[in-house]
């Protein structure tokens, strides 16, 4: 279909802004970590009481963040399916395309399991591992049909609760099994924020949408309509979860009609609400940027598109950045972190820029797994 997703002037310049935007928002929160006095970590049952104090400022300087990983874990979807569209075509054997994507997997969950919780002093399974072990999933998982793969991601984001709700009492004990696959896990011991299985439906929905493109017109009016009409839908469904205030909020009810209750949603693990409320943003996103696309074109080395286009290298490299930053500068409050937010992307723009090229002008080194 639809212009391919690689190295070429032919890629999808809007999903690379999409994640570029991701990468950039991601920055802010981990800056924020690093530099915010006062920021506000209350995204789950486990981190929040009811009537606990939430700063408008604070929240939404970190309620905007929780886009990124919804959207980058579903755009890693859907760049899972189109490449492995495109190997095919080049003559790579299916036995290749699954040993490079179980390769790829393992060495971003590795990046967790090993350098993060090393440097957090014990075990600590993020983004990275949910990210990774989905990756490996997905090798079986593409061989099913597409709708009954679709099927699977909407029940096991929708019955989440209803299974956790059997299973889980929150501050309990939990078994690893359980932490590892549904339920979050913050002890002395060990830490799992973002235990697979959630996270692997939202991999598999981008892996639908990422199928649907190819086999979709070539339409670009037709994918932004598709993606205007699944956002708003999605973004009805979290009304009405919020309105009922009921199951789908993950024991986050509201505590009154503010926007910053509204708003205030379980990340970890992810509700209901919370899926779609972001996949419904992302998608109305989407939409815009791949009609601005089609009216402003692609500046090849725009900030955005090659912090998109490098994403895994951005990660590594921007907490080294902000630990350098961190150096010569103080803790302070939100000025002191967009300040340090916008100096780090100031930082890390030549040198994505740079690896980008290094990467693309060697095809087969190791950096492709980056």
């Amino acid at each position: 279909m639809i212009k391919t997703l690689d190295k070429s002037q032919n890629r999808i310049a809007a999903i690379d802004w999409m994640r570029g935007i991701v990468m950039i928002l991601m920055a802010l929160d981990h800056a924020s970590g690093f530099f915010n006095e006062g920021r506000l970590f209350t995204d789950s049952v486990l981190l929040y009481e009811n009537g606990d104090s939430l700063a408008t400022g604070q929240f939404l300087t970190r309620w905007i963040t929780h886009v990124c990983a919804p959207t980058f874990i579903f755009l890693t979807g859907t760049s899972i399916a189109v490449s492995h569209a495109q190997r095919l075509q080049q003559g790579m054997t299916q036995i290749e395309i699954d040993r490079e994507l179980r390769i790829r997997g393992a060495f971003i969950a590795l990046l967790d399991i090993c350098v993060f919780s090393l440097a957090s002093g014990k075990p600590v399974l993020q983004v990275l591992y949910a990210i990774g072990v989905s990756m490996m999933l997905m090798v079986w998982i593409s061989r099913m049909r597409v709708w009954i793969i679709l099927f699977l991601a909407l029940v096991i984001l929708a019955g989440n609760e209803w299974l956790l709700t059997a299973l889980w009492k929150p501050g309990g004990d939990v078994p690893l099994w359980l932490a590892l696959t549904f339920a979050p896990v913050f002890t002395g011991a060990y830490s799992v924020l973002y235990p697979v299985m959630p996270w692997l439906a939202m991999m598999m929905l981008g892996w639908v949408f990422g199928k649907w493109l190819l086999s979709a017109p070539n339409d670009l009016l037709l994918v932004r309509r598709m993606l205007l009409v699944c956002g708003c839908i999605a973004l009805a469904f979290f009304v009405v979860i919020r309105i009922l205030d009921g199951y789908g909020n993950m024991y986050m009810q509201l505590e009154g009609n503010s926007i910053v209750q509204w708003l205030h949603v379980s990340k970890y693990p992810p509700s209901l609400a919370y899926t779609l409320l972001e996949l419904g943003l992302m998608a109305i996103i989407l939409a815009v940027l791949i009609w601005l696309e089609s009216i402003t074109g692609v500046r090849r080395n725009g900030l955005v598109l090659v912090f998109g286009q490098t994403a895994l290298f951005f990660y590594l490299a921007h907490f080294a950045t902000l630990a350098i930053l961190r150096l010569a500068f103080e803790r302070g409050g939100l000025e002191t972190t967009y300040l340090m937010t916008v100096l780090a992307l100031l930082m890390l723009y030549p040198i994505c820029r740079v690896f980008r090229h290094i990467k693309w002008q060697n095809p087969q080194s190791i950096l492709r797994f980056m």
